[in-house]
């Protein structure tokens, strides 16, 4: 009886026992029930795509360059929050008040006076690229 818990009564001693079954063992999970058991973490098919060697190509997507990826990724964070479809003197309004640099006003202000439909329209507007092939 010395290990039994004054507090609480022989029936909720056993449950707690129970409960903590795994993790006292520490050869198993620590639920009582299998049903509360985290699922396993399915791989990617078993290619760890942070390894060397994957299968998969590093670099820009296939019809887009180095600078069309970081000049569209400059573009698409100082447009976000653009309620489109936009026009160019909502778009260089916009990006004028997020506080950017002066050549990306005045490119977007010498678009073409339409409305544009979202970020990819805008961005083959500007010229820059983009993927021919999505993966």
């Amino acid at each position: 009886m010395a290990e039994k818990s004054a507090k609480h009564g022989a029936r909720l001693d056993d449950r707690l026992q129970h409960e903590t079954e795994g993790l006292v063992r520490g050869n198993g999970p620590t639920h009582a029930e299998q049903g509360n058991d985290p699922e396993p973490v399915e791989t990617d098919s078993g290619r760890d795509p942070t390894a060397a060697g994957t299968s998969r190509a590093v670099g820009t997507p296939p019809g887009m360059t180095t600078a069309d990826v970081e000049n569209r990724s400059a573009f698409a964070k100082i447009l976000a929050g653009v309620r489109y479809p936009a026009g160019p003197d909502r778009l260089s309004a916009h990006v004028a008040d997020e506080g950017a640099p002066e050549v990306a006003i005045r490119a977007l202000a010498d678009l073409p006076e339409r409305e544009y439909a979202g970020l990819p329209d805008v961005m083959d507007a500007l010229g820059y690229g983009h993927e021919t092939d999505r993966f």
